[in-house]
């Protein structure tokens, strides 16, 4: 089971940091097991590792291999939580080079993530000439982003494949009832997936929102979600030896001592999307009433010599969040230099892992003398088993924090604001008024 080492904020810690915040944190723990909390009818990801529909798990994997064996690509449309979860554990278990690897499944695209027409035309002219499906995520269907790229995605399919043709390359991951995307489905015959009432998008990506492309990749799904039931069984126990409590406890603690901004850290680069999906995931769930600790990442070393400065002598606003990989996948040693033109020849002989975790020591030792705690979040390996625990691990512990701040972690009310102001700059029926008074003010 993962492990979280709190010894490097300790100095920045109260006392009490813990037990005085023992008992809210045995109130949050009983709020998310029986949703009872603020929030408690979107508590269905909670038991999710345990109770999930076996069924549709199964026409997952049978989708899954049929893409696989169908395909030279795959076009996953969705935005926010319908996409980040299945990127980030793509790049992380794959590869962020993925799409360039020799591997007997298809390559893998993001689209309907942004409103880039750059973007977007790359993506078609990467897949306009080989065989592809789609697989849209979207709750609603009505999402700007999303729907203008499905309407595009569409198009193409139906012109490359005809319409039955196309019929059979749509996958499409929506709403159990109700919905646009829902009620097209039924009418063209797509195969469905859910995206659960009880589940909201950021806690989504162990649901068919993040498996179906995740088991696309070649990905054991099976191990991901043992990995998940694993930590629901070990986090479902309060205590001083729990991780997310101690987790929860500590940024808490540090945030009310005046630490605003909660850099997550790696020394992985295939680390960046859960970075990003971990951002969206504690920002849209803590992020309100004025409170809230700001997620920002970092990726080391690289970051350390661009960001670098600011951690060690900036504003002393921040904590450090770091995860770390006990083994690396394979071994690299370094070589001798007869010349030693760069006078590293004392690392010769020196697995490059080595180097990397004195540079971790190093870093920790030279941030936290600058007024930067430090957590640090430790797994045994980049694996399926291991990074379901952790997915599982940063969701429980964002539940419990959102309670011990005393917001409800499962709403996004300010997200709407955006999208208002935008249906009415666009024209959007039912807009008239807002429309005439945002463009005064512009």
């Amino acid at each position: 089971m993962l492990k979280v080492d709190v010894s490097s904020a300790l100095s920045f810690l109260p006392q009490d940091w813990f037990t005085a915040r023992q008992a809210a944190l045995e109130e949050a723990r009983v709020k998310l097991e029986n949703g009872s909390g603020a929030g408690g009818e979107f508590t269905g990801w909670v038991h999710l590792p345990r109770d999930y529909d076996k069924e549709e798990y199964a026409r997952i994997k049978a989708a899954a291999a049929k893409i696989r064996s169908d395909s030279d690509a795959l076009v996953v449309i969705g935005i926010g939580g319908s996409y980040l979860g299945a990127r980030a554990v793509i790049e992380l278990l794959a590869s962020p080079n993925y799409n360039l690897k020799k591997k007997d499944g298809p390559d893998i695209f993001f689209a309907g993530n942004g409103l880039s027409t750059d973007a977007l035309l790359e993506v078609i002219d990467l897949v306009k000439d080989r065989d592809f499906s789609v697989n849209v995520i979207s709750k609603s269907g009505t999402t700007t982003e999303p729907a203008v790229a499905f309407r595009i995605f569409k198009a193409l399919l139906e012109e490359k494949y005809g319409k039955e043709g196309a019929k059979g390359r749509i996958y499409a991951t929506t709403d159990k009832a109700r919905g646009a995307l829902k009620g097209l489905a039924d009418r063209e015959g797509y195969e469905e997936f859910v995206v659960p009432d009880e589940v909201g998008g950021r806690y989504s990506v162990l649901t068919a929102v993040g498996l179906l492309p995740i088991a696309v990749a070649g990905i054991d799904t099976d191990a991901l979600m043992a990995g998940a039931a694993e930590a629901m069984e070990a986090l479902a126990q309060g205590g001083a030896d729990n991780p997310a409590w101690q987790y929860a406890a500590a940024r808490h603690a540090l945030y009310e001592g005046g630490k605003k901004v909660e850099l997550l850290a790696c020394y992985e680069p295939s680390f960046r999307f859960f970075a990003e999906w971990w951002k969206q995931l504690y920002g849209e769930s803590e992020g309100k009433e004025n409170k809230g600790i700001f997620p920002a990442s970092v990726e080391f070393t690289a970051d350390l010599h661009s960001m670098g400065q600011y951690i060690q002598q900036g504003e002393r606003l921040m904590l450090e969040t770091v995860v770390r990989f006990d083994q690396s996948r394979g071994e690299f040693t370094i070589p001798h230099d007869p010349e030693n033109v760069d006078g590293l020849n004392f690392l010769a002989g020196k697995n490059l892992s080595f180097v990397a975790e004195q540079a971790l020591r190093a870093v920790t030792l030279a941030h936290v003398d600058g007024g930067v705690p430090n957590l640090r979040v430790d797994l045994p390996r980049r694996c399926e088993r291991a990074v379901g625990q952790m997915i599982y691990f940063f969701e429980y512990a964002c539940g419990l924090s959102g309670y011990l701040l005393g917001v409800n972690p499962f709403d996004q009310p300010g997200v709407e604001a955006y999208k208002n102001n935008m249906y009415a700059l666009l024209g959007k029926p039912g807009y008239e008024q807002q429309k005439a008074e945002l463009e005064a003010r512009l």
